[in-house]
This record gives structure tokens, C-alpha cells and sequence, in this order.
């Protein structure tokens, strides 16, 4: 009985002394990271990556003040110690399991991010990760901590990643981290379509108060972008969109668009809604039973017209006011500093709908 309790005792005492083992964390020291032609320096750069390697909760770190106190003790020189052979030593001499070193260095608009991680008593380099950013120093604490992550097989935000790493994606606060507003404005080209009643008005001749045109029509026009919201993924604006259709086929047809969107970053996809305001010769009249349209004046009759008195759109009118409501969805495709949108718009109403495709193009532009 005794030797099965001194057993039991045996194996507790084994078991928890594995356990606090296995607990125990290595101990890792930062010192400086190596800065070249950016913003901070060797020793703020060497707190920002200590900082980010506490996050892991992977290492015991130790304290930067702890780390200061035990240089200025053994008399250490760290100011450029950045190589394998210097930090083994002085890992030694300080009894750090591990050491974190590495680099961020400015090539032209590339952030080189390399970062290290020596084992001091096997005397290697036992992970290592380097990382192509774009010149974006407001971010450096995103870049090290995305850097240390993809070092240690962690899960990575690939949005994030992209948008730190691809030059040509959509711009947002990241990618334009002084600005703020975008302006992506500019000219904006159509081919537009008539349905519906709309279309068959189009077609009729003038002595009938038609237009004499097809009911398909060039548009042109010109977009201004006003952006009030830029963050994360998405962008939110107000969009002017002045136009100008018909002109191919000897018309004028004058509209201004306001629109409220929302524009996705990454992928460049957009909606939009608002409304639509233009001129338009209308004239007031009525259709008699078999379906044809008379203006006012032509009842000639001394009885009262028994027919609906209406307005319509009517070549033979006066020019007045009319409005809609437009939706519209499309994507922006970037080629450099160009973007390229397109869109798919529609304008429905009670007995028919307008429809269209534009196509633009414009350069890069922001404003302060």
C-alpha cells in the first residue's frame, strides 16, 4: 500500500514539474533594429518590434529597461549590433534564450522589412521573413506586426497585406495616409437606351410630336466626386454627374445626376442612388379611343372634349422640368495611375425606363 501511494506521490510530482516546464517560456531580448533612411531610428524601431513580440505571448521579453540597465552594467556595445555572430554574444552574456534583430530599410518607394530570430545556444538563425512594403512609415507598427506574424505561421489579413504591399490597388486612407479626400473625377462616356413609351415617342415623326430618332443615343458628360468617408475597405461619396444626350442625333436632352455611393477598395466595385433632374419638351393633350395622340388645341369641337387632358413628352411642346431616380453598379479597373470606370445605370418611371453603359477614365488626384 505504501509503495502505491510513494508511486502515485512519484508521478504527481513528475507530472506537475513537466507542466511548469513546459509553461515556462523562453526568454527573448530586442535590442535595436536597423534603420535606414526612414523615420525612427534604430532604438524606437527596436521598441516597436519588442512591443509587437509581447503580443505573440509566445517569448518571456524582456523589459527595455531591464535591457538598459544590464548593457550600461556590462559595459555592451549594441549600437550596431544587428548580426548573428555580435547577438549571440551579448545574448550570452545576458542569458537570453533567444534574440529578435533585423531591418527596415527605404528603397526608392519600397519599405524592406527583414526581421531575425537567433537560437544563442545553437548559435543559428532559427526563423527569418522578409517582406516588400510600399513606402508607408505611418503604418509601421501594421507592417512589423503583419512581418512577426507571417515569421511565426499566424493567421494574416490579406486586405491588409494587399493594401500595404500592392501599389496599384483603389486608394484609400492606407495607401494616402495624407489626404483626405479623394478626387477620382472625370469624363465619362454613354450609349443609352429609350423603353417603353419613351421609345416609341423617340421614333415618331415631329408633325406627330415624336423626335424622329431611334431610341438608342449617345451620352456624354463629365463626373465630380466628392468623398466624405474613406476607411478600411470601403469609400463613401457624393457623386455630380452633368450629361448631355442625344446630340449624335440632332438633340439636346440636358441631366444632372446626384448620386450617394459607396465604393468597395480593394475590388473596385461601386453602387450608387439619387436623383435625376432634366429638360424636356413636353406639350398637353389627350388620346382618343383608338390610341392616338392629339394635343389640346386640336379639338376643334363645340362640346367639351370628353378625353383626358395630360402632358407628355411632345417635340411640338415647351421645355420644362422633369426628374427620376436613378440606380447605378459597376467597377473600376486600374491600369497604372488610370482607373477605368464602368458602370450600368437605370432611370425606371411608371410605363417605361431609360437604361445605359458609361465608360471613363481618370488619373490619380487628391486634394488636401
Amino acid at each position: 500500500m505504501k509503495k502505491l501511494v510513494l508511486s502515485l506521490i512519484t508521478a504527481i510530482l513528475l507530472f506537475a514539474a513537466n507542466t511548469v516546464q513546459a509553461q515556462k517560456r523562453p526568454l527573448l531580448t530586442v535590442l535595436n533594429i536597423d534603420a535606414q533612411a526612414i523615420e525612427l531610428n534604430a532604438q524606437q524601431l527596436g521598441n516597436l518590434v519588442r512591443l509587437e513580440v509581447e503580443k505573440l505571448d509566445t517569448f518571456e521579453v524582456m523589459d527595455r529597461y531591464d535591457v538598459t540597465y544590464l548593457v550600461k552594467k556590462n559595459n555592451l556595445i549594441i549600437d550596431d549590433c544587428f548580426g548573428k555572430i555580435c547577438l549571440t554574444e551579448i545574448g550570452t552574456q545576458l542569458n537570453s534564450e533567444k534574440m529578435q534583430t533585423g531591418s527596415v530599410e527605404l528603397f526608392g518607394e519600397t519599405l524592406i522589412v527583414t526581421l531575425r530570430l537567433i537560437d544563442v545556444k545553437r548559435n543559428i538563425i532559427e526563423r527569418s521573413q522578409v517582406i516588400e512594403f510600399l513606402n508607408l512609415q505611418n503604418e509601421l507598427q501594421e507592417i512589423i506586426r503583419i512581418t512577426l506574424y507571417k515569421m511565426f505561421n499566424r493567421t494574416v489579413d490579406s486586405a491588409v497585406l494587399e493594401r500595404l504591399t500592392k501599389k496599384f490597388q483603389f486608394d484609400n486612407a492606407t495607401t494616402n495616409p495624407y489626404k483626405n479626400r479623394l478626387n477620382l473625377s472625370g469624363p465619362r462616356l454613354c450609349s443609352t437606351y429609350f423603353n417603353g413609351e419613351s421609345a416609341n415617342i423617340m421614333q415618331l415623326p415631329r408633325s406627330a410630336g415624336g423626335f424622329n430618332a431611334i431610341p438608342v443615343m449617345f451620352m456624354f458628360g463629365y463626373q465630380f466626386e466628392k468623398q466624405y468617408l474613406n476607411e478600411g475597405n470601403f469609400q463613401a461619396l457624393f457623386e455630380f454627374v452633368p450629361t448631355i444626350t442625344g446630340v449624335d442625333q440632332g438633340l439636346f436632352l440636358p441631366n444632372i445626376n446626384i448620386l450617394h455611393g459607396v465604393r468597395h477598395n480593394v475590388s473596385g466595385w461601386e453602387f450608387a442612388i439619387g436623383p435625376s433632374f432634366g429638360l424636356v419638351k413636353k406639350a398637353k393633350g389627350y388620346y382618343t379611343a383608338d390610341g392616338v395622340w392629339h394635343l389640346d388645341y386640336e379639338w376643334t369641337s363645340t362640346e367639351a372634349n370628353p378625353n383626358t387632358i395630360e402632358e407628355r413628352v411632345d417635340s411640338r411642346g415647351e421645355t420644362k422640368y422633369h426628374s427620376g431616380f436613378i440606380f447605378a453598379a459597376g467597377k473600376s479597373f486600374k491600369s497604372g495611375k488610370i482607373n477605368f470606370p464602368v458602370n450600368l445605370f437605370i432611370i425606371p418611371s411608371k410605363n417605361n425606363f431609360r437604361a445605359g453603359l458609361t465608360f471613363g477614365f481618370n488619373a490619380k488626384n487628391t486634394d488636401k
